[in-house]
């Protein structure tokens, strides 16, 4: 494997079943490679399969058998929930376009959430959520708890929890579809901050047309159909 790869999937499939007992494939032997330190965007229209597809890569939802997942060289696809769940705390980074904080917990302490699961010391974890905060223009809301935030400062604080494990990859699903133009512009900038500062690899969902352009490569999806040739 080239070691600029960090993700390899091949064959990468998903039916579910409705409620008659029809299947319905949204996801049709999809591939795709990510180069580490780029950004790749995945786009298309409502019910195309991105969110879902995105989801089976990041390890949230188990593909169809035959598929290969390879996140520096680790298949996933072949993993055990309670490996994949460990597996996805370190090494994995999650942004949604619905935030998903903890609402009883501050700012500060949501991001340091992920670090003290994955063991760190409540000093290390603390020390390191304030460098996050700071890296994401949210230092200034450290003792703010997510309902007294803005939606992209909500978004912003997401990305830093996201990072709290110094993840392979980060996934993010449609990221500004909640927001304003001011602030997707915003969100879409700071992407491309954390690249090049962090030399991070983004994996993004979405409909965004600034978003998709400032991506280092775009694919387009249709009707479960991953258009990507590598």
């Amino acid at each position: 494997m080239d070691n600029n790869f960090i993700l390899i999937a091949r064959s990468v499939s998903k039916t579910f079943v409705n409620a008659h007992g029809e299947k319905l494939t949204v996801v049709k032997n999809a591939s795709l490679i990510l180069e580490g330190g780029l950004i790749t965007a995945i786009y298309g229209p409502s019910g195309a399969g991105k969110s879902t597809l995105l989801h089976i890569l990041a390890g949230i939802e188990k593909p169809d058998d035959g598929a290969e997942i390879l996140i520096e060289g680790e298949n996933i696809a072949n993993m055990s929930e309670k490996k994949l769940s460990d597996f996805r705390n370190k090494k994995i980074g999650l942004v949604f376009q619905f935030h998903y904080l903890l609402p009883e917990f501050t700012a500060l302490e949501n991001v340091m959430m992920p670090m003290l699961i994955a063991g760190d010391s409540f000093n290390k974890a603390e020390q390191k959520a304030r460098v996050l905060l700071d890296l994401v223009g949210m230092n200034y809301r450290a003792n703010h708890k997510p309902a007294e935030l803005s939606g992209g400062e909500q978004q912003r604080l997401s990305i830093a929890r996201a990072l709290a494990n110094d993840p392979k990859i980060i996934f993010a699903d449609e990221p500004t579809g909640n927001l304003d133009s001011a602030n997707s512009e915003a969100i879409s900038k700071l992407f491309i901050d954390l690249k090049i500062s962090l030399k991070k690899t983004f994996l993004i969902v979405t409909h965004n047309k600034d978003l998709i352009s400032l991506a280092d490569r775009s694919f387009e999806m249709r009707d479960g159909v991953l258009n990507c040739k590598f």
